[in-house]
Order: C-alpha cells, then structure tokens, then sequence
C-alpha cells in the first residue's frame, strides 16, 4: 500500500460533462458548419455538450443567431415539444412574415394560439397541415438565415419527437445559405435508452438527415490521460499521483462524466474512511451509479454466460481459445450472448477471437461481486491455461497467499519478457510485485527488483512511481552500487528540472566514494546539470570527457556510449573540431540498445550533424528509422524528443503540416507521461508558425519559455526566446522581438555556442536589430556569425546572413545593393535546400523592389514566394504574402517618383505616405516596409511638415488626386 496523502477539500462530481477545451475537435465543427451540416456522436457523459456550448460560445459574438433544443426521454413521445423548444426565442415580428394560413398553424402548433385545427382531424402531424407547417418553419428560418447566420442545435437527437424531426428532415433538405445545423446523438455501445429498437436501427442515418448535405459526422473522442488531470483539477478533486489518474482514465475508458464519479467514489472512501491510496493490485471503488447499470446487463445472462464471463474478466488479454482452455468449453456461445446484451466485442482474429470489454468498468465490477472462491478458481485456470509468462505470472501472483520465492522468481522473469518487449511499464509493475513477493530474508534481491522496477518505470515515463521505489531503497539500501543506482533513478525521473535535484549531486558522490565506475555515471548526469543549470558548455564538456575515460575503464560500455555523445554534442555547440571524431567513437562497435535508441544517444545526435552540414533529407531518414523502433520499444522521454526533431527536420524542409502533426504528437505523449513540456511546447510553436497561426505559435512559444523558466532549465530556454522573437519579428514587433533575441544571444553566448548552425539566432536577430534601427549592431552580429560559419563550412547559414545583410543595407537607405544580396540569397538558399527561407527572401525583395518603383519585379518576387509557401502548407506567410503582393496590385496606393505631393519627399516618406493613405496603421506599415514604428512615426512627421497636411485624411486626399508632375 502507498503511504497516504494530505487531500485537498474536494467537491462531487459536476451533473454535466466538463468544461475542458477540446480545440481540435470545436475547430473541426466551426470548420464544416459553413459548408454543411455537422453531426457529432458518442456515449453518454464522453462530452458532446460541452462541444457544443464551446462552439456556441465562439459563434454567438460573432452575430450568429443560435436556435437550440434539448430533448430528453420524457419528452419523445410529446408532438412538436422539440419544435416549440427550438423557435422560443423567436418574436411574432417574424412569424409576420408568413400567410395568414400559416402564421396560425405555426402559432397553434407553437402554443402561442388557442385556435383548433380546422383541416386536418389528425392536427398538423400529417396531411395538407404537415406540408404547411413544414413549409411555415422553412420561411421562418430563411427570415432568420437572410438576417445573419443562423445556427440549429438539436442536443441528444435520439430523444427528438417525430414531427419535430420531419419537420428538420425538410427544412435540411432545402437549406438556405445561411443556415448551418449541429445535431448530437448519442451511440452508447450497449445500446442503454436510445429508444426503441424500430428507432435504434435509424442510427447515425436518421440524425445526419437533420443535417444539410454534406454532412459531416465527428465522433467526440475519449479524453488523454493528461485531460482527465486538468477535469479533475478543474471540478476541485484532489490530487492523485499521476498513476492513480491513469488507473482512473482507464477505468473510465476516457470518459470524463465517468471519471469525475469515480475520482468522487476514491475521494470519500479515503478522505470519509480513512483508507489509503489503493495500490496497483487493488481495484478502485466504482460508485453505485455505475455499478447498477452493469449489474442488470451481467444479471440478464444466464448462469453458464456469466462464468465464462468471470474468466474473460480475470484475464489480461481474454480469448475464445484462451476461455476454452481454461475450462470454458462453451464460451463461444456464452460470448455470443454477452455480445447482444452490449457488454462485449470480440474482435475476429484468426484461432484467437480477442474479447474486448466495451465498458472499461466491467471487469472491475465483476471483480468486486464475485465470490473469492471462484475468483481463485478462475486465475487457477487461467494460469494453467496460458501459454504466456506474462500473464502466466500475474495469475499466479493472484494465487498467492504471501512471500514466495517461486513465485517472485516467475515474476521477475515475466518483468524480463515485457521488457524485451518493450512494455517497460508492465516490466514495471511486474517487477515490484515480484519485489513484494520476495521473502524477507533476500533483501539484496528485493533491492535489485525494486531498482530494476524503477529503472522500467523511467523508460515508461512512469516518474513519480520510479521516484517513490528509489527513496524506497535510499531508505534502506547501504551499499554504494545500490545507492548511486537509486539517485541516478531520481535524477533521471526530474527531466528538465535539474535545479530542484541540487542537493542530490553531493550525496550520490559521497556515496560513490572512489569507484569509477559509479563515478562514470554520475559525471555523465553532471555534464547535464552544467549545461542545463550551470548553462556553461565548457565545464559540461569536461564532465562528459571524464565520464567516458572512467567508463571506458571500467567496461561500462553504456555508460561510455552516452558520455561521448554527450561530449560529441558539446564539442559541435562550441565548435571544436574533433566533434565528428567523437561521434564516430560514440557510433562505433560494440553497440549498446539501449544507448542506440535513447534521445541523448549517438544516432539521435547523428541528425544533428547531418543539419549543420545543410542534409536534411539525411536528418529526416535517420528520426524517422529512430521514431519507428521507439514506437515498436522504447521511451516515451526518447520518443517525445525524437518526434520534437523530426518535426524541425519537416519545418526546413518545407513540410508544414506534418511538422505540425508531428510536434502536436509530442506535446501530446508529454502530457500524457507527466514529461517536462518546455521542449514539446518550443516544437509546436515552430510547426505552428510554419504551418498554423501566429496567434498560436505565439501562445506556444510563451508556454515553452514559462515551463522552461520554472525547470530553470539554460539549455531550452533560449530555444524558447528564439521561438518568440521570431514570431514577434514576422507580426512587425520589432522592438520586443529585438529584446527576445538580443537575451537569445546573450544566453546562448554565455553557455559556449561557437557554431551559429547548432542554433540558427544569428539572421534573425540582425534582421530585428537592422528594423529598430541599430544597423551598427546588427552588422557586429553578422560579422562574428559569418566568421564563424565561413571556418566550420556552414553555407546554409551563410546565406541567411545575407539576407540579413541585406536588411541591413536597405535599413542605411542602399535599396539598390539590398535587392542584388537578396537575390543572391534566395539562390544560395535554393542551393541549400531550404524552400521557406527562400521563400522569406523572396517576400523581403519584393518590398524592397517595391521601395524602389519596380512593381513588375516586386509582383513577381512575392508570386515566387508565394507559390512555395503554398506549396509547403505555410498558412501564416500565404496569407502576409498575399497581402503584399495586393499591396502592388493596388495601383491607387503605389508611391510614385514624382508628382506634385512626392517631389519634395524621400523614398520612406513618400512608402509610408502611400500606405496612410491606404488607411493602413503605423504598426502595419512598419511591418510592410521591415522598419520600426519610431521610424514611421518620424518619417509621417516629416512629411506633414513638408506637405502642410495636418491630419492622416489631408494626405490621403493628396495622393489620390496626384496631379502629373
């Protein structure tokens, strides 16, 4: 049992599903509503509301008017009771609209008139009256569309009366422009109040014909392990560990009204009873609300059915063979039966037919009211039955009555077979079972289990769990091996977070003593801490460098492998050149597995190379081959970074949108695994200002640099700032862009960087320093850039700083020589292979070709830039490219060379006098000319006074008169 916790006060679970954003999914319906219908389907509780309010809520400010109906049970079989819900909120203003003959059908069916029916005995439900009043509420709604958008919502579509429902299958088979309809219909799996049967097999059709065509149906996915923790941090439950909130995201199937009821049953059985945390072996409290249901499913299955139903819920992995093994000799039928009662599926596969339960809580309710005996009875059978020793072991461990030798010995050789695997996270639990199983007088083997166990957890991300079995041992290990592996686990376990792990590093050398080997591993994890804490490369590299020479020494050939890349890394950051010297040791043989597919290992560091020397089709063959063992084994630390990686690699190579589909897989296995999230979060800010919105990638570099300041962590940090500057830079916010990099400069200059390749700042800083007009500055920084590039051979690097270069010329008024170096630049960077940076270029000549009067060359610089930002998904810079290129199109706005109004002025006062008159702002002008805000503002001034104009509306008459010169 875990030791228990101080819980927070804590409130019972909200009635209705949470309010937790599910952007993609809001996105993707306020996406297809304009161009059709959208239905949205899903079990009870799993969040279809709250979809639906959050889409509401976005649409309503935004002059949509929303007409909506919730129907319940009780109301399905009550004639136009959806209707009347549906068109409460419309006034008799409208209904004016319609023929006397159908103002009052409308009116009487509305119960806003007391008049009977006239035509029809039957009322309105059927004949001429039915056609219309279908008629009535389609000009209704085609008063309201012509007024603005118009939105229907018919919540919970299962529980719609008929004539309501007919009358929405017209009115979507005829819709007006402006209409747009959202329906939800819940699916539950077993097939719980959805109506009669005759009903039920209308389905998912019936509901998409409330819709107009196309429809677009969206199942609401099941919440991540990560959102169910911010639902219940939301609805004030208390804290739990993040393994027990994992236990109840499975539990609850990812379900989030589910999961609230169950973190409320945990929390009064622990905070009203006294009890401690369950731990891995016990099973959760399901409250009554959940139980009933299940048990009346279960208790309508005949004696035989419910056994062989006990047995598939004892199982690990239930199949028809398996069941028939272990005695269950009909459990073909038996499972046949449970399938039409909606408890189960079983999934066709060749001689095995996999059970899968559909409601996650199943076996866990089977568990609690079963008899011991047969309980006992099932895992006996099971054990003798499986051919597996994974499952094999966790049947006998159930047998059990207490410490075993044989049994802890199955275990951990059960931990071995999930490891190799590669399910550290089952090795892990199996491993501390195997621990607990283990006599007290083998408190060496119980040591090395619990160690090992936490050491399959770090690989499973599994962090707190890793970190509570080390303090286990710490508490009672005295040997220096054992001792040291424990506080390597609790450094490991801290991710990016080093700084909090300040006191760890003098107790694990004191317990090191003078073993090398030991030693070896802790100068390795040193390196780390000075380049992330210290933020000082150089002492890193002599930590690294003396790790490898004690690993080395003493055989610890992973150990040696990791010391090098490590050294390799820093040696490439500050520039020296026995870099590739080092990784070619670090790659050599003997390999070690797990060194090969680790992110601080040699063939992730590989990739790296390959960019500085400008081979991203390299780069990217070497992540994705790494990406492709660790989803088959390995980390989910090592996976997240290598997906972070992978996701640059797409962004040079000018693939936006899978980089963006890749960076959100990362941020996502970081949250799920409790991971440190700065980096995640620094690759989605990348991938969105490639491939989103700047808005986003703006709020996503913010995150990186909050969680990258709070883990106090040197080496992503700037990272994060650069991230932020550049998009700063491309909104025209020159100023603080200029801050953000000038504190990326100082940052990465302080830690060692002598390779401008490792950490591309250099062009981007230029460019801002050049916009606030600081020239001189921005030249210091190209000059000690190009120095450096031009002696390591970095031509990709090379040619953005002559782009930069090139806004510095045009920032000193040499327009001329400033277009020749950018056209120099975008062909180098063609040569490079780098398509949106010569993209960017591109963009950047065409304003300078517009400063200089040639429209026909600026016009077709942007078209170039253009085409290629569209070719690569690049949604942000399609869209600023094309404002510009209307800027040229528009011939009113060109600043001409002479005229009356011009002759007097320079080139920027005559640009920036153009775009006032255009009604463009000084901020929007600063970013179209790539000068600051001060410098318009003092060229606008300028020009008033030369021109005798006083106000922004005097010089826009000026120029559009423009009388020949």
């Amino acid at each position: 049992m875990t030791e228990p916790i101080t819980l927070p006060t804590g409130g019972p679970a909200h009635p209705r599903p949470p309010a937790v954003a599910r952007d993609a999914l809001r996105d993707t319906v306020r996406a297809h509503l304009p161009r059709g219908g959208v239905l949205l389907t899903g079990p009870a509780g799993i969040g279809k509301t709250t979809v639906v309010s959050q889409v509401v809520a976005d649409l309503a400010p935004r002059g949509h008017r929303v007409l909506h109906c919730s129907p319940s049970p009780a109301e399905r079989d009550s004639a136009f009771l959806g209707l009347i819900d549906l068109l409460t909120g419309v006034g008799d203003d409208v209904l004016r609209a319609l023929a006397a003959h159908e103002r009052a059908l409308l009116e009487t069916t509305l119960l806003r008139s007391a008049q009977p029916w006239t035509t029809d005995p039957g009322g309105p439900a059927g004949g001429r009256d039915a056609l219309v009043l279908r008629i009535a509420v389609r000009k209704v709604l085609a008063v309201l569309a012509a007024a603005g958008p118009l939105l229907l919502v018919v919540d919970d579509a299962q529980w719609l009366d008929r004539p309501t429902a007919e009358i929405l299958r017209h009115v979507a088979r005829r819709a007006d422009p402006g209409l747009r309809v959202l329906v939800t219909l819940r699916t539950d799996p077993a097939g719980d109040d959805l109506g009669p049967a005759a009903d039920r097999r209308e389905g998912c059709a019936g509901a998409a014909e409330l819709c107009p065509r196309p429809v677009h149906r969206l199942r609401v996915p099941p919440m991540t392990a990560h959102e169910v923790a911010e639902l219940l941090e939301r609805h004030d439950h208390p804290y739990w560990p993040r393994a027990l909130t994992a236990r109840l995201h499975q539990a609850s199937g990812g379900n989030p009204r589910t999961a609230l009821e169950l973190s409320s049953a945990l929390d009064d059985r622990v905070r009203g009873e006294g009890r401690e945390l369950p731990d891995a072996a016990e099973p959760l409290p399901v409250p009554g609300s959940l139980r009933r249901p299940i048990l009346a499913r279960i208790g309508a299955l005949p004696a035989d059915a419910r056994r062989t139903l006990v047995v598939a819920g004892a199982a690990v992995r239930p199949t028809v063979e398996l069941l028939r093994r272990a005695g269950r000799q009909d459990a073909a039928a038996d499972l046949d039966l449970c399938v039409r009662h909606g408890i189960l599926d079983v999934l066709p596969e060749p001689g095995h037919g996999t059970i899968r339960f559909l409601d996650p809580l199943t076996p866990m309710v089977l568990r609690a009211e079963t008899p011991y005996e047969r309980l006992v009875a099932a895992h006996r059978a099971l054990a003798d039955a499986s051919d597996d020793p994974v499952e094999r072991a966790h049947h006998i461990a159930r047998l059990a009555a207490g410490p075993d030798p044989a049994v802890a010995a199955r275990l951990t050789a059960a931990a071995s077979a999930a490891r190799r695997r590669g399910a550290p996270g089952t090795a892990a639990r199996l491993g501390r079972l195997a621990a607990q199983y283990t006599p007290p007088g083998q408190a060496d083997a119980d040591i090395a289990r619990r160690l090992t166990a936490a050491e399959d957890a770090i690989e499973a991300a599994d962090l707190d769990f890793a970190r509570q079995l080390a303090h286990e041992v710490l508490g009672e290990a005295r040997r220096p091996a054992e001792r040291v592996r424990a506080w390597n686990v609790v450094i490991d376990s801290c991710g990016q977070a080093m700084a909090e792990i300040a006191d760890v590093f003098p107790e694990a050398v004191h317990d090191a003593a003078d073993d090398p080997g030991l030693l070896a591993q802790l100068h390795y994890r040193m390196s780390w801490r000075e380049w992330m804490v210290g933020g000082s490369a150089a002492r890193a590299h002599g930590h690294a460098v003396r790790a490898a020479h004690l690993a080395a020494g003493t055989g610890d050939r992973r150990t040696e492998l990791m010391a090098l890349t490590q050294q390799a890394a820093l040696e490439l950051f500050l520039g020296l050149p026995q870099a590739e010297t080092t990784l070619a040791a670090a790659l050599a043989a003997p390999h070690d597995a797990h060194a090969m597919t680790h992110h601080n290992g040699p063939l992730y560091l590989k990739h790296r190379f390959h960019l500085v020397h400008d081979e991203l089709d390299e780069a990217r063959a070497e992540l994705r081959t790494l990406v492709y063992r660790l989803r088959q084994r390995g980390s989910a630390d090592s996976l997240s970074h290598c997906l972070i990686g992978l996701a640059q690699v797409e962004i040079q190579r000018g693939r936006c949108r899978p980089a963006l589909t890749i960076a959100r897989q990362s941020l996502r296995i970081a949250e799920e695994s409790a991971l440190s999230q700065g980096p995640a979060w620094y690759a989605v800010s990348l991938a969105e200002t490639a491939g989103g919105s700047l808005s986003q990638a703006l709020t996503a570099a913010e995150t990186a640099r909050r969680h990258s300041e709070d883990d106090n962590d040197r080496l992503f940090l700037p990272r994060a700032l650069h991230a932020e500057g550049r998009i700063r830079l491309f909104s025209g916010e020159y100023e603080q862009a200029a801050e953000l990099l000038r504190r990326t400069a100082e940052s990465e200059t302080a830690q060692g960087q002598r390779d401008p390749a490792t950490r591309r700042w250099h062009a981007d800083l230029a460019e801002a320093l050049a916009a606030v007009g600081a020239p001189r500055e921005a030249g210091a920084v190209i000059t000690l850039a190009r120095h450096q590039a031009e002696r390591l051979g970095r031509p990709g690097v090379l040619a953005t700083l002559d782009r930069a270069a090139a806004t510095v010329s045009a920032a000193r008024g040499d327009l001329a020589h400033s277009a020749r170096q950018l056209e120099h630049a975008a062909v180098r960077l063609r040569a490079a292979g780098y398509p949106l940076e010569e993209a960017r270029t591109q963009v950047t000549l065409g304003r300078v070709r517009r400063l200089l009067g040639d429209e026909a060359a600026a016009r077709a610089a942007f078209a170039g830039a253009l085409r290629i930002f569209t070719k690569a998904g690049a949604r942000s810079w399609v869209s600023l490219t094309r404002a510009e290129r209307d800027r040229v199109q528009d011939g009113s706005v060109c600043a001409p060379e002479g005229g009356s109004w011009a002759e007097h002025l320079t080139s920027t006062e005559r640009s920036v006098v153009a775009r006032v008159a255009q009604g463009a702002s000084n901020r929007e002008i600063a970013a179209g000319l790539v000068v600051s805000v001060k410098t318009v503002e003092a060229a606008l001034t300028r020009a008033y006074r030369k021109l005798g104009a006083k106000s922004r509306v005097e010089i826009a008459r000026m120029v559009m008169a423009r009388p020949a010169g």
